[in-house]
């Protein structure tokens, strides 16, 4: 009798190897799930890594707010509205350092050559406020490579002003300028056609000629800001300026020769005041950072503006 059993042997048998292989693909399409899952969490994870990292979420003070510290704000590069040395970021970051009542002094680390009046202006109104208010904690000006015109008005509020022997120092002097293509377009052949509702709208407009009415009109206003601006300086100063013929100039002094006229007290660093002066070593940076959105905005937005007002006139510098 022939031992081979036919398919009648097991007569289930197609229908358990069916329930077998669906077993199997459930198995697979569970574990594919489960993978799949675990992708999107690490996926997530990741895009929000980078999140972090572009846009750099940064609590300005943070990290040693419970402890005693030297509290730091830095001032670096032009002091404009638009840069990250702008009134309204210098302000909030100067009142987080002063109200934080862990904070033993501040210091303002400067390194600038100026900038716009009204933004100086701005930072130093509002040091001359939280003085008044936290009269007891010092507050030192730490100048770095350059602290010039608009740079050395915010730096006149400090108790102390403090250099390197080669640190730039001064330039107390306000500028306007611009550029002026009459000739040019003479040569090409080209004629201005401006029309303008008031005598004075296109004052200074580079495309025509200069008009000495309001030449001298420009020139009796940066004299007036050029006069709030030393007024400022005597008063932060006091009896330790030194004047001489040129100190109002625009001069530029280095930190050796800025400390014998009386514009600044000394020699120092950020670490040596926070050391030596403050007896608080640890330094917390209080300073407002810049994060990817806004380098973002203001690379294709803003700064397209500002470089087309600038191409036609400059606004007064304290440069």
């Amino acid at each position: 009798m022939d031992q081979s059993q036919p398919d009648n042997a097991n007569p289930n048998w197609e229908r358990q190897a069916l329930e077998h292989l669906l077993l199997e693909n459930l198995k697979e399409t569970r574990k594919a799930r489960r993978w799949k899952a675990v992708l999107r969490v690490l996926t997530l994870v990741v895009f929000v890594g980078v999140i972090l990292a572009l846009f750099d979420f940064e609590i300005p003070g943070r990290g040693m707010n419970s402890e005693k510290h030297t509290a730091l704000v830095t001032l670096e590069g032009e002091i404009s509205s638009s840069s990250m040395a702008n009134a309204l970021d210098i302000n909030a970051s100067l009142t987080s350092a002063f109200e934080n009542q862990h904070s033993v002094g501040v210091i303002l680390r400067i390194n600038s050559p100026g900038g716009s009046p009204v933004q100086a202006g701005m930072i130093n109104d509002e040091i001359q406020r939280l003085r008044k208010l936290y009269p007891s904690k010092p507050f030192y000006a730490v100048v770095e490579d350059i602290c010039a015109s608009g740079g050395y008005y915010v730096a006149v509020a400090a108790d102390q002003i403090l250099v390197d022997k080669a640190s730039l120092v001064g330039s107390i002097g306000v500028i306007m300028e611009g550029f002026g293509f009459t000739g040019l377009m003479e040569k090409l052949g080209v004629t201005r056609r401006m029309i303008t509702a008031g005598s004075n709208k296109g004052m200074m407009d580079p495309f025509s000629k200069e008009n000495p009415k309001q030449v001298e009109m420009l020139k009796n206003m940066i004299d007036e800001i050029h006069q709030q601006f030393i007024d400022v300086v005597k008063a932060g100063r006091g009896d330790r300026l030194k004047e001489t013929a040129d100190m109002f100039s625009g001069r530029v002094w280095n930190g050796e020769q800025a400390i014998k006229v009386g514009l600044v007290d000394g020699y120092g660093t950020v670490d040596t005041v926070a050391r030596d002066v403050f007896k608080a070593p640890d330094i917390l940076d209080y300073t407002m950072k810049e994060n990817f959105a806004e380098r973002v905005a203001k690379r294709f937005g803003a700064e397209v503006g500002t470089a087309a007002g600038k191409a036609l006139i400059k606004t007064p510098d304290l440069k």
